[in-house]
């Protein structure tokens, strides 16, 4: 028989019966001097603060703290949309749209008739068909005719002299008082080579009484009609879509 054993002595072998789960001693060594005893985790409610210290306090999302609510179907404060301030394009009355292009019309208008009435816009530019004139006569190549007392209505808006290999050409172009365009054309090239260039394929249309010297009428390009001199050192023409009476006082001019 073993003696008697202490009733704090723990049992040296730990081993449970046969199918029993093994049983883990609470009692363990006393902690030594000096050292902290190990506390078991308590499930115990956390103290209360103390006075003057805040109190932890959980993050609430939604309603109960008084915002928008995190949840799409759920209403919080949420911007008002902005005022609209002016109709959009396709709101504008078709009252609106005549009076803002009246607004641009009236400028254009007024700077159109300033420009006409004052500086003369629809006039043709003029030409002073002098330095073509004694050019032609220093160059002597033929006998050279120049219009005399046209009058006011007629302009001049083109005057060239050109000297080339078959002879050399004078051309001086006029605005009419309708209007209308003539062209006076004096060289010294040939009538067989200057007529089908001058009137591109004219036809002449029989002669025409003018005081002094015998012309002939000739058809020209674009339904023109044309007044032609033959002389043996020079041709003239007199051709535009201009009236033949105007055609006859160009002519009657030239001296």
């Amino acid at each position: 028989m073993e003696p008697a054993q202490p009733a704090d002595r723990v049992p040296a072998d730990a081993t449970p019966p046969d199918g029993q789960p093994p049983v883990r001693s609470t009692a363990g060594p006393a902690p030594e001097a000096g050292e902290p005893a190990l506390a078991e985790p308590s499930t115990a409610p956390a103290p209360l603060p103390e006075a003057g210290e805040p109190a932890l306090v959980e993050p609430v999302d939604g309603p109960a703290r008084g915002g928008a609510s995190s949840h799409p179907a759920v209403s919080g404060d949420q911007p008002a949309p902005p005022a609209r301030t002016e109709k959009s394009r396709s709101e504008r009355s078709p009252r609106d749209m005549a009076l803002s292009l009246l607004v641009l019309l009236v400028p254009i208008a007024l700077l159109l008739a300033f420009y006409r009435g004052f500086l003369g816009g629809d006039a043709p530019a003029t030409v002073d068909p002098a330095p073509a004139v004694e050019q032609a006569r220093s160059a002597g190549a033929f006998p050279v005719s120049q219009p005399e007392g046209l009058g006011k209505g007629w302009r001049t808006v083109s005057a060239r002299y050109q000297a080339e290999a078959g002879g050399a050409t004078l051309r001086i172009g006029y605005l009419t008082p309708e209007g209308r365009g003539a062209q006076l054309v004096e060289s010294s090239v040939p009538a067989d080579k200057l007529l089908p260039a001058e009137l591109k394929g004219g036809r002449p249309q029989g002669p025409v009484d003018l005081p002094g010297r015998t012309w002939q009428r000739y058809t020209a390009r674009d339904n023109e009609q044309a007044l032609v001199l033959l002389e043996p050192n020079r041709t003239v023409i007199v051709v535009g879509d201009a009236g033949e009476n105007e055609l006859r006082q160009l002519v009657g001019a030239l001296r």
